[in-house]
């Protein structure tokens, strides 16, 4: 089978195609044929920060074609998607049941990935936040996968107004098509402040910024994989807090709210209260592209690579 190898750290220019085996399903885990993968920002900083070779984990979509011992929960034929620890840039991946939920009908690969694990996400920075309805919501890296679900999230729970902030004037169209009440640029002075919420996608440079566009008891949900670190003075004379969010923490934690999430988030896409945004289906063998794209930040919605 074909599949995307990490040689040595540096950039997407290091990124190879190579021909390898079929991995075995072992206990618990499922293998499948994979139709869809999901590139996200922090598996882009880990080929460009890293110091040695990585696996491509990711979110996947695609036929089940073999079971590991003990799974009676799928069956072959069945069409799943879940998230891969390993090497999920290839023609068949392994997923672990635990992390692993059917896609219904009529549904593609492609909208699959785009849905479940970024809405996910973007659920639960919402619910960390504790947003009330009237409160105004700042959503940073809005056009991005996850951001342009969490702008749709806090529109529907009735948000009073909805921010979008992006790193550049030409996404502006694209996040007030989604439902955003107003757009800034990260490089502006003024953000429009105060909030009484923001999600954060970035982390960095612009959790300094970001605070300081808090209202009082306002609440900063950090997301990202980006890092970054605060002043807690700026935290205390707006009696701010900041919330760190990990979706791995519910999915293996909390696995009842997990699957409440996964239905709720289903059934808002068939009522058309979520909608996904894909940039472009990039062929895996240019996988490097895909993440170039996301490296400078130049996609609307998720970018996913296909077999």
């Amino acid at each position: 089978m074909l599949r995307i190898r990490h040689e040595v750290n540096g950039g997407p220019e290091v990124l190879f195609a190579e021909e390898v085996d079929r991995p075995e399903a072992g206990a618990g885990e499922v293998l499948i044929r994979v139709e869809a993968v999901g590139v996200t920002l922090p598996t882009v900083r880990k080929v460009r920060e890293g110091s040695e070779p990585i696996p491509f984990g990711g979110e996947v979509a695609g036929e089940i074609v073999a079971l590991g011992a003990g799974v009676t929960a799928f069956g072959v034929g069945d069409r799943v998607t879940g998230l891969c620890f390993a090497d999920a840039y290839a023609e068949f991946a392994i997923l672990n049941t635990a992390m692993t939920s059917p896609i219904p009908d009529g549904v593609t690969a492609v909208e699959a990935v785009a849905l479940v694990r970024s809405g996910l996400v973007a659920r639960g920075a919402y619910e960390a936040a504790r947003v009330e309805p009237g409160e105004s919501v700042l959503v940073t890296a809005a056009a991005s996968a996850v951001g342009t679900l969490a702008l749709q999230y806090s529109k529907a729970g009735g948000a009073a107004r909805v921010v979008a902030a992006v790193s550049s004037a030409d996404k502006a169209d694209f996040v007030r098509g989604l439902g955003a009440d107003g757009v800034v640029l990260y490089k502006d002075a003024d953000w429009g402040a105060p909030y009484d919420v923001i999600l954060d996608g970035v982390g960095g440079d612009l959790l300094g910024p970001a605070v300081r566009a808090l209202a009082t008891g306002g609440r900063l949900v950090a997301f990202s994989s980006g890092g970054g670190t605060v002043e807690a003075y700026e935290l205390l004379v707006r009696g701010a807090s900041m919330i760190g969010f990990q979706m791995r923490a519910i999915a293996v934690g909390k696995p009842e709210l997990y699957d409440r999430w996964l239905r709720e988030l289903w059934q808002m896409r068939d009522a058309g209260t979520l909608r996904t945004a894909v940039h472009e289906e990039i062929p895996l063998n240019d996988a490097a592209r895909a993440h170039i794209l996301i490296e400078q930040r130049r996609n609307l919605g998720k970018v996913v690579l296909v077999p």
